[in-house]
């Protein structure tokens, strides 16, 4: 009984006791980052030096003697922390007053500015043509209008309706989304959802303000992360407004504080930056919370998957 050769497959069979070394992969292919990596991560720990530098370099002044200057070189730590620094900003102004009020400014605007931007956002995505490019246009346009051209139409209205020199003065912008741009995020995130989910909803005899929670905002977390830190810093940092509508010094906030010490003594570095870095800090720790959301994964595929 004869066996028919097998076919030839081009290479010799292995051999017994053949430990010759395997063929390596081609250099440069296997192992090594693209270029393109390379050069992004490059780029992104050389922004981040740009935003980290001016915060740390505030805190080494904040933290030099009463009195002292910017130093002229680099300064890494100074020889003596002046921890008292911090402590004495309140001796010479109010700040736990004005902190207070400030932080209830945010805790009332932030959330107010969050549910009227995401439905102002919400209804302009859900707008059929013309009619939502009209609206999305006019939006646009309220971005060029100046702050200064709206100071004296809001004098008169917190005067009219005896709102002035109290912090709700400071608080209404938050009944109108806060700023054009936040309705604007929350009106491209909500077009990115296809109609089909929408229409889904419908016709299992879901209405708008169900399609809204349950629909429209799972999907936009890192969306709602974001305005919450622009609403945020929006508030807090305000000066102009508490400048023009609040006259009692019971109701001033902390950019208002701020600007006392420089009154007091405009050459005095180290307090100057000791209020700088108090009302920096809570920006910081609300970003950091916030972070998660950022990176969170919350796509439309894995909606459907939920669903």
């Amino acid at each position: 009984m004869t066996t028919s050769p097998e076919p030839s497959t081009g290479r010799a069979p292995p051999q017994a006791g053949d430990h010759s070394p395997r063929p390596a992969p081609p250099t440069g292919q296997v192992g090594r980052p693209p270029a393109h990596f390379i050069a992004a991560a490059v780029m992104g720990a050389a922004t981040a030096l740009l935003f980290i530098l001016p915060l740390f370099w505030m805190v080494i002044i904040s933290l030099r003697a009463v009195g002292l200057p910017p130093p002229r070189t680099i300064e890494w730590w100074p020889a003596d922390p002046q921890w008292g620094n911090y402590v004495e900003i309140f001796r010479q102004v109010p700040m736990g007053s004005y902190l207070l009020n400030s932080l209830l400014v945010v805790a009332v605007s932030v959330p107010l500015t969050l549910l009227t931007a995401s439905l102002g956002g919400f209804g302009l995505a859900q707008l059929r043509e013309p009619w939502r490019n009209r609206l999305v246009i006019a939006t646009v346009f309220l971005l060029m209008v100046p702050p200064s051209a709206v100071w004296l139409f809001r004098y008169q209205m917190l005067s009219w309706t005896g709102l002035l020199t109290t912090l709700w003065s400071l608080i209404l912008p938050a009944f109108a989304g806060g700023e054009p741009l936040l309705v604007l995020i929350f009106f491209w995130t909500f077009r990115r959802t296809p109609v089909e989910m929408y229409e889904a909803a419908r016709l299992e005899g879901a209405d708008a303000w169900l399609a809204y929670r349950q629909i429209a905002l799972p999907m936009a977390r890192p969306t709602i992360a974001a305005v919450v830190v622009l609403a945020f810093v929006l508030f807090w940092n305000d000066f102009t407004n508490p400048v023009l509508y609040l006259y009692r010094p019971q109701t001033y906030t902390l950019p208002v504080g701020v600007q006392i010490l420089k009154q007091l003594d405009a050459t005095n570095w180290p307090l100057l930056m000791a209020g700088a870095t108090f009302m920096t800090i809570p920006i910081i720790v609300v970003f950091l919370i916030l972070q998660p959301l950022f990176l969170s994964d919350h796509s439309i595929a894995s909606l459907l998957e939920k669903g």
